[in-house]
């Protein structure tokens, strides 16, 4: 039996170089990251309760199914990721939560990466030793 197209919806997150595809039905409040339960992915507390934001946000902590798949970033990249997805696909869902949403800075996408490594300094900003004499 095929689900109707407003049973579930599908959206994108990103933070650094992780992006998070999020599957987000109506359900019980169960959460998996690639095919683990997100307290096994995410072992570190404070990642959890980044992750539960959105939700927590919109009073839907136990009325979403979440189903993602993450790739690239480390954790705390992947959580953020995480994250920004939920929001989106909540948003998607049921457009009124927006405004709840969008105060909290959840649908913002977090801009900030790595800055490159220049060339003739050690890194991106931190140059090498210099001496006058």
């Amino acid at each position: 039996m095929a689900e109707s197209p407003a049973a579930y919806t599908d959206a994108t997150g990103k933070r650094k170089t992780a992006i998070a595809r999020v599957r987000l039905k109506l359900g019980s409040g169960s959460m998996l990251v690639n095919n683990k339960p997100v307290a096994e992915y995410f072992p570190r507390e404070v990642h959890q309760i980044l992750i539960r934001e959105p939700l927590e946000v919109v009073d839907a902590v136990t009325r979403y199914d979440i189903v993602a798949t993450i790739r690239g970033g480390g954790p705390a990249g992947q959580a953020g990721a995480l994250r920004h997805g939920i929001s989106r696909a909540i948003q998607k869902l049921d457009p009124e939560q927006r405004p709840a949403l969008k105060s909290r800075g959840l649908l913002t996408r977090d801009a900030r990466k790595k800055e490159r490594k220049k060339y003739g300094q050690k890194g991106a900003r931190a140059r090498f030793q210099f001496s006058k004499r």
